[in-house]
């Protein structure tokens, strides 16, 4: 599952989240891998940006499956080429962990409490991307890396 706060409008990102999900449902189901979803969680309306971050990741947090690993994005986090996040998506699936929770924050960030509850936190280099971008970049590397697992040739480098 993938939680991101804000929801994505139709046009074109819609269409690639669609796709990425297509993809990655074929080909994640050869590897014992459940279907991958994308849940949206309405941005809060409170005034202070702090207490907006609390209210979107309680929202967040309730949707956490248990025993589910927490990959959050981050971009205070680690930079993983494709072939190391594929290894550490299936150590989760090695280790039986019954699901995989992504969870990408609103604009103003993520609380602690949900950021320390992660297993891991990772970034997409140094820059700033737009949420809509970011979901479209988790999809496409959670189906690379589920290509990587399986041998399928998508990546090259």
């Amino acid at each position: 599952m993938i939680a991101a706060v804000g929801r994505l409008k139709a046009g074109p990102e819609r269409e690639l989240v669609e796709r990425y999900l297509d993809r990655s449902a074929s080909i994640g189901r050869s590897l014992g891998i459940r279907e991958i979803e994308l849940v949206e969680v309405r941005e809060s309306r409170a005034r202070e940006p702090k207490r907006r971050a609390i209210e979107e990741a309680d929202a967040i947090a309730t949707l956490i499956p248990d025993g589910a690993a927490v990959v959050v994005l981050d971009p205070r986090g680690e930079n993983l080429a494709s072939e190391q996040f594929a290894a550490r998506l299936r150590a989760f699936r090695d280790a039986g962990r019954s699901a995989l929770c992504f969870i990408i924050g609103g604009a103003d960030g993520l609380a602690e409490g949900l950021r320390q509850r992660a297993d891991i936190s990772i970034a997409f280099g140094a820059a700033t991307w737009p949420h809509q971008l970011v979901r479209i970049m988790s999809l496409e590397q959670i189906y690379r890396a589920l290509t990587i697992l399986s041998g399928h040739p998508y990546h090259r480098v």
